[in-house]
């Protein structure tokens, strides 16, 4: 048993680079731990993780060594590719010959590089969030000003620019990195001790509190500014359900807080060295199902990273980058650090799908390690569980996610071209230019002297100057050699739809008219169109990871500090379903076009165009061309009326009011007149129909009867009142009282008679 025990720890041994177990070692070790060791395959007695079935180095290295001649053929094509670009295979100096080597190919990429970087640099914002409803307007909107800032301050763009076009237009395909890096600390901090009071509704205190929620709803970097007791009174309040505030006690307490040194996406363009893809994926990327990649470390990088572990267990000496003849590195071959800790080693980063469970399901996972030795091991990090490299293709090819350059087309241009130069400088070359040759005899020794001399001379009759003084010239280059040199630059300049002013290009392909040269500026803007389109749709799969990993990685108190808004969170599946991820590039060609046909379409449709209209049309314009402060200034713009015209129009208006008054006042007047004629028309018929009722005479007699009534009452009452003369004698006044009221109930007995029925007429 102690025998087998001892094998096996040889056997462990040898996997990582170390020496064997001592003996004392191996009793502290059971057989059973270096069983399960085995079987878990990592070479070594500790597991990195709890999964029940840990991928086996050797393993994920069967994966790399199947991917070897799928990326080898691609390295081989771009090593092609980078030797036309530098003018084609090495010519062999020899003496009398030229060895010069046009750059067709380097010379049309130069004017495809600023053509694809200058979209992206001129505009102030790469990106563009639509949402999809309007619930998700508030988080596209703080998204896209996350994003557009993460891309201007945590990225030296123009360097990354420049670098991923070059990239992109040259080898033909451009990979890059998206990723997340963050660093932090543990610092003491100095806290003021509260004592929190609740407070009461209506108080004072309650009403510094509102108005704090209030601030940071609305103002977020403002109530970042206020006093910290307010804050910690907020705070306390939420987390406790009630309305309290602090009251600073005068003590302080000492606490630690994290303190973040940097928390930001990272975008690196990688090495196409360097990248082993599964070749089973086709054309997708996203399809294959792992990807390696080997990077350049050294042992004091990777303690800094937490995320590794058995940094003892590796041997740095055969991990060092000049033995490893596969990776691709600008660090020259022959330079390395003696000390370990900064010597240069080669790692291998495994992203990809395995059933580490035993349950028969794949887990996004990543695996990294150095030789033998596995130094990480975990599930994939990032929030879409997706492999962190996006591919993009210059000019796609079927089947493949790698594509092709210029240089694949011009290559046969460039050697053309390079061959008759070279014939017809080596034609002039060999040629004794402005060399003058004297016909012995014709000069003796003093005459010859005047001759070089500039001064007369005589010469011997028998041979005459014009037939014995001989001036060499360049021979002159055949014209078809010229022809057919011009027609490779030609060629050249039409495959790859790049003007680059050596006369090719032409608009009298499609006649001699502005229709002609407006096809051909269409033609090659379509095709320049087409490639920039493509780098757009690499940009904004970056975009995309940008969203995602904000949503994990950034804290919100780092995403209100960017918006100044209030974080609105954002589900993961919706950034892909609710969210339209623009990238907002196009080419000052396409720009100018447009900016033209508005200007067209503003001059068509006259002055009488409303203003509002006009600021819209012309703040687009200056959009196109790449002048925002004028396109705010646009959109802002408010015209400031003539004082005389202004007044004029004050005047106007109030002489239009006089006249809707003095018109409203006809208008009251004739309808009052109207209603008065009305009435009293309505006045006479009611008479007739009480003529023709009776009701008239009948309300006359009721007249008469009540002023009779009123006349005997007037008498009694004088009667009572007057004084008596001499001889009259006193009047019966109980006699009269007694008539009025006898009068009074005949009358109303005639009034209770019933009505006489009116005999009907036919």
């Amino acid at each position: 048993m102690a025998e087998d025990v001892m094998n096996l720890a040889d056997d462990d041994a040898r996997l990582v680079g170390k020496d064997p177990l001592s003996i004392d070692e191996v009793k502290r070790v059971s057989a059973k731990e270096l069983q399960d060791s085995k079987k878990n395959g990592q070479g070594t007695l500790i597991k990195l993780t709890p999964w029940q079935n840990e991928p086996h180095v050797r393993l994920l290295k069967k994966d790399l060594e199947n991917a070897k001649p799928f990326r080898d053929k691609h390295v081989s094509e771009v090593e092609k590719w980078d030797l036309a670009r530098d003018g084609g295979q090495h010519i062999p100096k020899r003496r009398g010959r030229s060895t010069i080597r046009p750059k067709i190919v380097r010379r049309q990429a130069e004017w495809r590089y600023s053509a694809l970087s200058e979209p992206f640099l001129s505009s102030e914002n790469i990106f563009d969030v639509h949402p999809r409803t309007f619930e998700d307007a508030p988080a596209a909107s703080q998204n896209a000003i996350l994003i557009n800032w993460q891309m201007r301050t945590k990225l030296d763009l123009p360097r990354f620019i420049a670098e991923a076009v070059r990239v992109f237009v040259d080898e033909g395909t451009l990979i890059m990195r998206p990723g997340w890096r963050r660093l932090t600390e543990m610092v003491n901090v100095e806290r003021p001790v509260y004592d929190y009071v609740q407070v009461f509704e209506g108080s004072q205190e309650e009403a510094f509190l509102q108005q704090a929620l209030e601030i940071r709803d609305t103002d977020p970097s403002r109530y970042e500014q206020l006093p910290q007791e307010l804050q910690d009174s907020i705070s306390y309040s939420e987390e406790n359900g009630i309305t309290a505030w602090a009251v600073p006690t005068g003590r302080t307490e000492t606490v630690q807080e994290e303190k973040i040194i940097y928390n930001e996406p990272t975008l690196d363009v990688v090495d196409y060295r360097n990248v082993y893809i599964d070749p089973s994926c086709g054309n997708d990327p996203e399809k294959a199902n792992f990807l390696i990649y080997s990077f350049e470390t050294s042992k004091a990088e990777l303690m800094k990273d937490k995320r590794y572990k058995n940094l003892g267990s590796v041997n740095y000496a055969n991990a060092e980058h000049v033995a490893d003849t596969e990776h691709g590195t600008e660090t020259p071959q022959d330079f390395n650090f003696d000390d370990e800790l900064r010597k240069r080693i080669i790692a291998y980063e495994y992203w990809g799908f395995y059933d580490v469970h035993g349950t028969g399901e794949l887990v996004p996972i990543v695996a990294t390690w150095i030789n033998d030795q596995m130094i990480r091991l975990e599930e994939n990090p990032y929030p879409d569980k997706k492999i962190p490299f996006i591919f993009e293709s210059y000019s796609p090819r079927k089947r493949s996610v790698y594509g092709e350059p210029d240089a694949e087309m011009l290559s046969d241009n460039q050697a053309i071209a390079g061959a008759l130069t070279r014939g017809m400088i080596d034609l002039m070359g060999r040629s004794a230019n402005s060399q003058q040759g004297i016909a012995k005899g014709m000069l003796d020794i003093t005459n010859r002297r005047r001759f070089q001399n500039g001064e007369d001379y005589e010469f011997n009759p028998s041979a005459h100057p014009s037939q014995g003084l001989m001036e060499h010239k360049y021979p002159e280059i055949p014209r078809s050699a010229l022809e057919l040199l011009n027609l490779q630059n030609n060629d050249a300049e039409a495959l790859s739809g790049i003007k680059a002013f050596s006369g090719g290009l032409s608009g009298e392909n499609f006649g001699k008219v502005a229709a002609g040269i407006e096809g051909l500026v269409d033609a090659t803007a379509k095709r320049e169109m087409d490639i920039l389109r493509r780098l757009a749709e690499a940009f904004k799969k970056v975009g995309i990871k940008f969203v995602s990993m904000n949503q994990v990685f950034l804290s919100d108190k780092e995403i209100v500090r960017v918006t100044n808004s209030k974080f609105v969170p954002i589900r993961r599946d919706e950034i892909q379903g609710q969210f339209d991820m623009i990238v907002d590039i196009s080419t000052p060609e396409i720009d100018q076009r447009k900016a033209q046909q508005l200007g067209f379409m503003l001059q068509t449709m006259g002055p009488n165009l409303d203003l509002e209209m006009q600021k819209l049309i012309l703040g687009k314009i200056a959009k196109l061309q790449k002048m925002p402060e004028l396109e705010q200034q646009i959109k802002e713009y408010e015209p400031q009326p003539d004082p005389v015209e202004q007044k004029k129009k004050e005047l106007e208006v109030a002489e239009l009011e006089h006249e809707i008054a003095l018109t409203r006042a006809k208008t009251a007047k004739t309808n009052a007149e109207t209603e008065k004629i009305m009435a009293e028309a309505d006045s006479i018929d009611l008479e007739t129909e009480n003529d023709a009722a009776g009701i008239t005479h009948s309300r006359d007699m009721e007249r008469q009867a009540g002023q009779a009534r009123g006349n005997q009452d007037l008498q009694i009452t004088k009667a009572l009142t007057s004084p008596k003369k001499e001889g009259e004698t006193e009047p019966d006044i109980e006699a009269a009282f007694g008539f009025g009221e006898l009068s009074k109930r005949m009358d109303d007995a005639k009034n209770r008679q019933p009505a006489q029925p009116v005999p009907l007429t036919v």
